[in-house]
């Protein structure tokens, strides 16, 4: 079967026209959708499906009340650039872009409905426990498509008695309505994430999740290690244990030394204070948002709503932003042993955990690498912050390293924390009050260009 092309076959169907878009809504036997488990995926839905009571519910109504099921459900929505209209109530349905095309929401229907047809195909009661996400289902799925098949072939339109594939689903799909008009279809497409959005609104759609369908984080997940890449959270129950807003904070630090131009609305994007980096990363990812949707850093791709990073200025900055969390996670790791090197005792600290102390040994937030000592990450948030001050802007506007961080680190993070144990000593290690405290990230970046100096000098 080709992936990029199927055919759904209605029960009912009823067609609705306007603006560029088509409505083609209906009722679908499960039987009749099985190409959709085969064809299309969640690439194209911001947020992605997870077993949970919401699928426990939804496959106890298929199972108790079968005849009323498709009034209970808002079904699954479906989107396709192409379509051909067929006989006896099919519609051919080609995907051209995956990325935004496919399943727009019901992701938790399609989860839910498809390990159902798992559980009765294979007569595996248990299967249903071990798939708690959409990647877990295809997997199996794929699996035991043979098994698929056999209870497909057990279903015949002549039956009399209703089979386990015959209850219906509420299906709508949108194509372009006129397949024909390039301007029209381009208009569609434009159109579908709005849409998409619009649809999830039951439970708020992130806006890292819709920016990422955008394909403004591209460049940042291009920046950063594969090991790092593939444990974030990049759409709403991804399964990733990185929050994409941690990355976007910190992204922050480099884009706040560029020149930065206005939105897309024309108003100018600002970089968030150094204390929101912390406090307000919420914040962050709608500055984010904004500065990505500049005409003068993204262009739409092929006339879609899809995004392309064409400014080199900011994508310098962003390759700076890759080396932030392997940077962040060194200064967390070596803290503690520059505090207790200027005569301090951090291990007493009321903060703080001794790894010896904990039953599970604590590691770093991006790169798990264990660690001795446990403690809220305010307390570094400013010295994180401090590496701007290694940062310059060149006369192409480009954003490059003024020293090799991790050098300069070995070199002056002692006398650095010592500057710094001002603010310790002053807030009394409230991690709180020193990561919200837009003294803290003065002092310390005045304690980093200090030390850049005599680094000079010397």
């Amino acid at each position: 079967m080709n992936p990029d092309n199927l055919i759904i076959r209605y029960e009912q169907v009823h067609e609705q026209v306007e603006g560029p878009v088509r409505r083609i809504v209906g009722f679908v036997k499960a039987k009749n959708m099985l190409t959709l488990f085969d064809a299309a995926d969640l690439e194209a839905n911001p947020r992605s499906a997870k077993a949970g009571a919401v699928t426990e519910a939804i496959i106890e109504s298929i199972t108790e009340t079968p005849d009323t099921f498709p009034f209970k459900t808002k079904g699954v929505l479906v989107g396709a650039s192409d379509y051909d209209a067929l006989d006896r109530r099919r519609y051919g349905l080609r995907f051209e872009n995956t990325h935004i095309e496919g399943i727009l929401d019901g992701g938790h229907n399609m989860l839910a409905i498809g390990t159902h047809i798992l559980s009765v195909a294979t007569g595996d009661e248990k299967l249903a426990k071990k798939l708690k996400r959409w990647p877990d289902f295809k997997e199996a799925w794929e699996e035991h498509r043979s098994a698929v098949n056999a209870l497909r072939k057990s279903s015949s339109d002549d039956h009399d008695v209703a089979g386990p594939l015959e209850f219906l689903i509420p299906i709508e799909i949108l194509v372009p309505s006129d397949v024909e008009n390039a301007d029209v279809v381009q208009q569609f497409n434009r159109s579908l994430l709005d849409i998409c959005a619009a649809r999830n609104n039951n439970v708020e759609l992130r806006l890292e999740s819709k920016a990422n369908q955008k394909g403004y984080y591209e460049a940042l997940s291009e920046a950063l290690p594969p090991e790092i890449v593939t444990r974030v959270e990049w759409k709403t129950n991804d399964g990733g244990d990185i929050k994409v807003r941690d990355l976007v904070a910190l992204a922050w630090i480099p884009l706040s030394v560029l020149d930065l131009p206005d939105d897309d609305e024309g108003r100018p994007v600002e970089a968030p204070i150094p204390q929101n980096i912390y406090r307000n990363k919420g914040e962050c990812v709608k500055l984010f948002d904004r500065l990505m949707s500049s005409p003068q850093v993204s262009k739409p791709t092929n006339g879609e709503y899809t995004h392309e990073l064409h400014s080199e200025a900011v994508r310098s900055a962003l390759r700076l932003a890759g080396e932030l969390p392997m940077l962040y996670d060194r200064i967390y790791r070596d803290f503690p042993y520059a505090y207790n090197d200027g005569e301090g005792k951090f291990g007493r600290l009321k903060i703080v955990k001794m790894a010896k102390d904990m039953r599970t040994t604590p590691v770093t937030h991006f790169t798990n690498v264990e660690v001795e000592y446990s403690y809220p990450d305010g307390l570094i948030m400013p010295l994180v912050y401090g590496l701007k001050a290694l940062m310059r802007k060149g006369r192409n506007g480009h954003i490059s390293w003024k020293e090799d961080p991790n050098t300069f680190l070995d070199k002056h993070g002692i006398a650095i924390v010592k500057k710094y144990r001002v603010i310790l000593d002053a807030f009394n290690f409230d991690p709180q009050k020193i990561g919200k405290n837009e003294g803290s990230y003065n002092l310390v970046l005045d304690a980093f260009e200090t030390e850049l100096l005599k680094s000079k000098s010397a």
